[in-house]
């Protein structure tokens, strides 16, 4: 069995339109091909401890990893440290920056999990931002213009070496994303 393992954003969840679409069409196309979409920790080093453990126990059958918004960032420093190929949708390039406005009490509004953010999480975000992106030609970007939450020229200048798919119009979703997966999973092949 091989693996694809898809990362949501912030204060999302598994059960994301995104990566409900993506796992429909990967299990519909491909045979041999499972897709992993854990819930992702609110505290930052505890989601890195858990994305290390999942590519200890999956490692050389995982053949890519997508991320979406703060999940972008996260596959981007899989990626740096487990030498696999990505795909980051409407990414979080900088979010110890984005999500400095979030600071104090939270609720993650899926599960339900209150927690305070601190300082000291922004500060685990800055430690985890590869200056270098290890292998470019392995990173595709998905990017649309008209995302909301985040400056798409952002992901334009931090990715520009990469294989890039930069839409007009659109939103922080993505809009019409079904397009993709079947795409995503043959640039992992």
């Amino acid at each position: 069995m091989k693996y694809i393992l898809y990362l949501h954003g912030f204060h999302s969840s598994p059960n994301s339109q995104k990566a409900l679409i993506f796992k429909q069409l990967i299990n519909e196309n491909f045979d041999g091909i499972e897709v992993l979409v854990p819930q992702l920790a609110v505290i930052p080093d505890d989601a890195v401890s858990q994305l290390n453990n999942i590519m200890k126990t999956y490692g050389d059958d995982v053949i890519g990893i997508v991320g979406s918004s703060l999940g972008g960032f996260l596959a981007t420093y899989l990626h740096n440290k487990f030498k696999k190929p990505i795909v980051v949708v409407n990414p979080a390039v900088k979010p110890f920056e984005l999500l400095h406005d979030y600071l104090g009490e939270q609720v993650q509004p899926i599960t339900g999990e209150k927690y305070i953010l601190t300082e000291r999480h922004m500060d685990q975000f800055k430690s985890l931002y590869p200056r270098e992106l290890y292998q470019p030609e392995r990173i595709w970007l998905l990017q649309q213009e008209k995302d909301e939450v985040l400056d798409y020229r952002q992901a334009m200048e931090r990715y520009k070496n990469c294989k890039i798919t930069f839409e007009l119009g659109g939103c922080h979703g993505f809009d019409q994303f079904e397009r993709f997966p079947i795409k995503i999973a043959e640039f992992f092949l």
